[in-house]
């Protein structure tokens, strides 16, 4: 059986033409699942019978399957998925004023073996299909009775690892008739793979870029982050260039405080002489513990310098608010862990 979450709207008109039927039930089929919320496709009163046939015989619509939730303290809520081959992903929905908000997970597992990430304790085992990610949203819409308004691709995995699947996921979301997520609700963060940065930049669909950056110079950003070592500073500086000339939307560079490594004044400095200039802003992140790695949190002192500097250089900066770390479930803590672990 076919997934309906794995069909983009110009993916299911094709399907539907390719099998003797009209294009334009593709968008009545949209509304009903994705607006109506309706899985049934006996339910779907203006379908004509020998469709809802045809679906019933080949194509499915699943949400994931809940192995685990936690909630935080802070009201985010960790949600771990069983794939239909038994893997495991972590989804977390985070509230803010603003509105609900969803990591997705675009990976089972990471090859980019940043130092300081649990995430890529597990390496790759393959990538997430387009119905994975989709079903992500719509499972935590489903249990929690809520509209999901914002979407971060920051889970476990590096997106532009999984770029078509991903791309063809935000399509799915953002399409007006399907989950209606607008692209300036939708942020895909990257480790800096920079051909995809250009890809990217040349998509239909204006999606937000971060960039996780977490030194401004090479040689410290390639011991955290050995991707560097292939795609240096300056090459991702570039590209991030192109993207807002195309696009003309501002960047974020994420950037992870670790104490006595990343967090002086003297790295800030570094940092403002960086993006100085770029239509871009810095969202700092307090580091979140991880017992398989030395990495210490910064200090608040040490913490509010950086963000101070930074402000002084004229950078534009936040000092992000930590959500989800009694679950595990902040950034850079994800990994696959039942409740019993």
């Amino acid at each position: 059986m076919l997934n309906f979450y794995d069909f983009t709207i110009t993916k299911l008109k094709e399907y539907l033409v390719a099998n003797g039927f009209k294009a334009f039930s593709a968008d009545q089929l949209y509304k009903w699942v994705y607006e109506q919320q309706e899985y049934n496709f006996d339910n779907m009163t203006n379908i004509s019978n020998d469709l809802k046939e045809f679906l019933k015989a080949n194509i499915e619509i699943a949400d994931l399957s809940i192995d685990t939730v936690k909630e935080s303290s802070d009201g985010t809520v960790k949600y771990l998925f069983k794939l239909s081959d038994g893997s495991l992903i972590e989804t977390v929905l985070m509230t803010h004023e603003y509105g609900q908000s969803v990591c997705v997970t675009s990976q089972v597992g990471c090859n980019m073996g940043c130092s300081f990430c649990a995430s890529g304790l597990l390496r790759k085992q393959r990538n997430l299909e387009i119905h994975e990610l989709v079903s992500q949203i719509t499972s935590v819409q489903n249990h929690q009775g809520i509209k999901v308004t914002h979407i971060v691709v920051m889970g476990t995995g590096e997106p532009f690892d999984n770029y078509d699947n991903v791309m063809d996921f935000i399509r799915v979301v953002n399409y007006k008739k399907g989950l209606q997520i607008g692209s300036r609700h939708i942020t895909v963060s990257t480790c800096g793979i920079v051909p995809r940065i250009y890809d990217y930049a040349k998509e239909e669909i204006r999606a937000n870029l971060a960039i996780s950056l977490h030194a401004a110079n090479d040689e410290l950003r390639s011991k955290l982050m050995r991707i560097n070592k292939t795609y240096p500073i300056l090459d991702i500086i570039k590209a991030c260039n192109v993207y807002f000339k195309t696009t003309g939307r501002r960047i974020t560079f994420e950037y992870i405080l670790l104490k006595g490594v990343n967090d002086s004044t003297k790295h800030a400095d570094e940092l403002s002489n960086l993006i100085r200039g770029m239509n871009a802003y810095v969202n700092l992140i307090p580091y979140n513990p991880i017992n398989e790695f030395n990495y210490k949190k910064s200090d608040q002192q040490s913490a509010a310098k950086f963000h101070a500097q930074l402000i002084k250089r004229g950078i534009n900066v936040t000092l992000r608010r930590e959500q989800g770390t009694d679950i595990d479930a902040a950034c850079g803590q994800l990994r696959y862990q039942k409740e019993s672990d």
